[in-house]
């Protein structure tokens, strides 16, 4: 090939490259020089001296005979003086041509992006080397004058930042978390949503072997006072009546919290509201009494309607917690409210004749009143161990019994579920900066733990930070962090811990054991094997007083607790596999406006992308890709909202007459509760199952003292109306999204679909008839649901997903497996609104 080059010159010596100058600078700095052996004294060492160069090692032998009795250390050492100094010489160029630069050895999540020019942003040990590296500072000649008087009129920092919370509340923690997460605004807060830094896998794995923190201060608190009777009736009237009660005996005395779900008053099975956390303040003295023979289990016995007023004048009054999603706020203090108008007016009427019998119920709204830390993760007890320094009261040896063997907790599973503490602590940043407490297990009996031994008590619940005047005072610090620093430098040794005083501050909290797990398939509610233990995640609930949440925060994570947000969050319920709220509790008013918002921010981002890069939904037949459309499913009229959707959306048939007059709307509501399972199998026994449904609501209701179901709502209604959430387990490959569609199978695919999943695990590009059967084109009218969550579990190794189906549909998929001969597994498709190809899945029944 003929040469380029200008005037046909040859081309000279290939030009040395960047990387082997930068090798060949290297190896210069890293050379040390040696004296030649031809040179003697110091005065020609300057002048004959030669580069050392590596040779083959080679074994020398040191005999006793020829080394020399005595040795002078000053002939020697200037014997040796070219040697020492090339060494010195050597290690000098070494470090400064270094091929890595002070904050490279860093890990990553100390890193910096100002490291690079402010000494300040590298750890201690490494800030000389970092100086040293840094080039020096050019300074540009001012072109003003510098102020004379300094800025008078200078904003304080306080008053642009709450220009910016008008609209949106912020936590005490937001500024720590702004710096360090996406914030976005949810529920009238500012919250964090995710870490900047890659963390979805080490969130998970410090969730199931380390600890990991969230901030759930805008969960909101309302506080009910009053008498005990008219509490219970209030709980009677608007909680879940499948979960046991608010106002059974062991939820009453304070010692455990009370998970359940709120419905609007006497409106159970419609109505439903969200799930919600009951705590009661611990008995105190007098009230320390077990329930006597007077006491009537209502999960047992029909109530009597005037058995809670006839026990109004004996009654203590009580105070009582209920922690609520911000989202549902006012929903449930208005249900609360009217659960409490009725118990009120009842008793009244009960206790007519007698003037001197006053009845009320006050609530009061604690929002901002409180902050709450969830702390999961198998070591969450050793941070707390380490963080918190309680008092020690007298009288209470089984709180010090208890606090003594927490270091030695490997899990809150060995607890009781919902165990409530209460003690009081010191100022946290007295000693800071902490220590994570270390498991020690005895030689002689390793797996022994004295905190087995401990029970939930009202006892062990008392807490002050029931006092709204301790509270109150608590509000602010007595003193600032500058102050406890000017305490800490007068130590003997500065940087200890300081001792605390009189003076100081001493915060009443509640701690709450946290578990959050699963009814397995075929396990008997409340039995020992019902909950998952692969899946299963535990931890704490704190529960402080409001103005003290940086300081705990602060001693919370320094010990290495990573930090989650609601992303983290959402994912230790779905690898717990347990709904969450609000995106898994369909026909609720929270749902509703989170499935606006995310049809409305998906809709922008398929609109922001040209036709050929975006999923064509009409072509694929996905009938409602933005929002999923449950009326149609449950074959019920459509809603008039869903009058925006795809245009390729299947119209619902009626069969009636146009003059005939129109149907009165099917109400549609969700079946959840941890009797699912029974109340199905009870209604399936029935010739017919609307009827053997409505049957098994109203029993629910009698047995809590509700009035059965009005006579307007039909049974065939009622069933038609149902929806019941499920959990998909993928058969081979496949990872469901959001949103994606579960269609039922019919018998003939029934049994291709078994025979394509025995034959291997995957799907194989070869087999063109699995090909085939995954591409299967399949119509609208077969959805019987969609997937509400769905995504990779990293605890099961594999894909499933959380939905909603019809009742009816799910009864279709028993007959099928029972005349197929393939039960209890249920099998249906599932395919993503964007794509094509259908997954088999088995479906399992979800019960909580």
């Amino acid at each position: 090939m003929p040469s380029k080059r200008k005037n046909d010159e040859p081309a000279g010596p290939a030009e040395t490259t960047g990387r082997e100058k930068k090798k060949q600078k290297t190896v210069a700095a890293r050379t040390i020089p040696v004296q030649d052996a031809t040179s003697s004294g110091p005065s020609n060492t300057q002048s004959q001296t030669a580069n050392a160069e590596a040779g083959p090692s080679r074994s020398v032998r040191f005999e006793g005979k020829q080394l020399p009795g005595s040795l002078d250390v000053e002939r020697f050492a200037e014997a040796r003086a070219f040697e020492i100094n090339a060494m010195h010489t050597a290690m000098q160029t070494a470090r400064q041509s270094a091929s890595h630069r002070a904050w490279q050895e860093l890990p990553r999540h100390l890193r910096r992006r100002a490291a690079s020019h402010d000494v300040r942003r590298v750890p201690l040990r490494l800030r000389d080397k970092a100086r040293a590296e840094m080039d020096p500072m050019r300074k540009k000649a001012l072109r003003r004058k510098h102020p004379q008087h300094g800025k008078d009129k200078k904003l304080q920092r306080t008053e642009p930042l709450l220009k910016r919370q008008k609209d949106k509340v912020w936590l005490e923690t937001h500024i720590w978390h702004a710096k360090r997460m996406k914030m976005e605004n949810m529920w009238g807060y500012r919250l964090a949503v995710q870490p900047t830094e890659k963390a979805f896998r080490p969130s998970h794995r410090a969730s199931v072997h380390g600890s990991i923190l969230h901030d759930a201060s805008y969960y909101g608190f309302l506080e009910m006072c009053g008498p005990e009777a008219i509490l219970r009736s209030v709980f009677e009237r608007c909680c879940d009546p499948q979960s046991p009660s608010p106002s059974a005996p062991r939820f009453l005395t304070g010692a455990r919290a009370c998970d359940t779900h709120i419905y609007k008053p006497g409106a159970y099975p419609f109505g439903l509201i969200a799930p919600v956390t009951v705590i009661w303040q611990s008995s105190k003295d007098t009230m320390h009494e077990e329930p006597g023979p007077r006491t009537v289990h209502k999960a047992k016995h029909p109530k009597h309607p005037n058995e809670d007023n006839l026990q109004v004048k004996s009654t203590p009054i009580r105070s009582v917690w209920v922690r609520v999603h911000p989202s549902i706020f006012t929903e449930v203090y208005i249900a609360l409210q009217t659960a409490a108008s009725y118990a009120l007016d009842a008793a009244k009427a009960a206790n007519g004749a007698d003037s001197k019998v006053v009845l009320s119920v006050e609530i009061a709204d604690l929002r901002e009143r409180l902050n709450v830390f969830e702390i999961m993760g198998a070591k969450s007890s050793q941070v707390l161990k380490g963080a918190l320094k309680p008092l020690f009261e007298k009288g209470r040896k089984d709180f010090a019994t208890f606090w003594d063997s927490l270091g030695n907790l490997q899990t809150t599973a060995s607890l009781p579920r919902n165990m409530i503490i209460g003690f009081t602590v010191n100022d946290p940043r007295l000693s800071f900066p902490p220590k994570n407490a270390h498991v020690q297990l005895k030689a002689s009996n390793p797996m022994s733990t004295p905190v087995a031994n401990i029970f939930p008590s009202s006892h062990l619940a008392l807490s002050g930070i029931w006092d709204e005047k301790a509270r109150d005072q608590l509000k602010k610090p007595k003193y600032k962090k500058k102050d406890l620093d000017e305490r800490r430098a007068q130590n003997v040794v500065p940087g200890t811990s300081l001792q605390p005083k009189q003076q100081d501050d001493r915060i009443p909290i509640l701690l709450i054991q946290r578990s959050l797990e699963s009814l397995s398939e075929g396990a008997t509610p409340g039995s020992s094997s019902n909950a998952d233990a692969s899946s299963s995640l535990h931890g704490w609930t704190l529960i402080i007083p409001s103005g003290w949440a940086m300081p705990f925060f602060s001693s919370l994570i320094y010990t290495g607790t990573r930090v989650a947000g609601q992303r983290e969050r959402q994912t230790q319920f779905f690898e717990a596999g347990k709904s969450y709220f609000p995106r898994d509790y369909p026909f609720t008013e929270s749902y509703q406006a989170f499935a606006d918002d995310r049809k409305a921010e998906d809709e922008a981002k398929w609109l922001r992308k040209p036709p050929a890069k975006r999923p064509n939904y009409e072509a694929l037949q996905t009938r409602s890709p933005w929002i999923p459309d449950w009326e149609v499913v449950l074959e019920i009229a459509p809603s008039t909202q869903s009058s925006n959707l795809i245009t390729t959306q299947r119209a619902v048939q009626d069969d009636t007459d146009p003059s005939a007059p129109a149907k009165k709307k099917i109400r549609p509501w969700l079946l959840r509760g941890c009797n699912v399972q029974k109340v199905l199998d009870e209604a399936g026994k029935m010739f017919n199952r609307a009827v053997g449904l409505y049957e098994q609501i109203n029993q629910l209701k009698t047995k809590k003292g509700l009035d059965a179901l009005d006579n307007s709502i039909r049974p065939d209604d009622l069933w038609r109306g149902a929806l019941v959430r499920v959990k998909l387990k993928m058969c081979t490959r496949g990872r469901p999204d959001d949103l994606a569609m579960i269609y039922r199978v019919d018998d003939d695919e029934h049994a291709e679909w078994v025979v394509s999943t025995n034959k291997a695990v995957g799907l194989e590009d070869e087999d063109e008839s699995k090909i085939e059967l995954a591409n299967r084109q399949t119509p609208p009218s077969d959805i019987i649901g969609y997937v509400t969550t769905g995504n990779f579990s990293l605890s099961l190794g594999k894909a499933f997903a959380i939905g909603a189906v019809s009742v009816s549909r799910l009864f279709d998929l028993r007959d099928q497996a029972a005349r197929l001969g393939k039960h209890p597994h249920l099998l249906v498709k599932v395919r993503d609104r964007g794509e094509q190809v259908h997954r088999a899945a088995y479906l399992h029944l979800l019960e909580e």
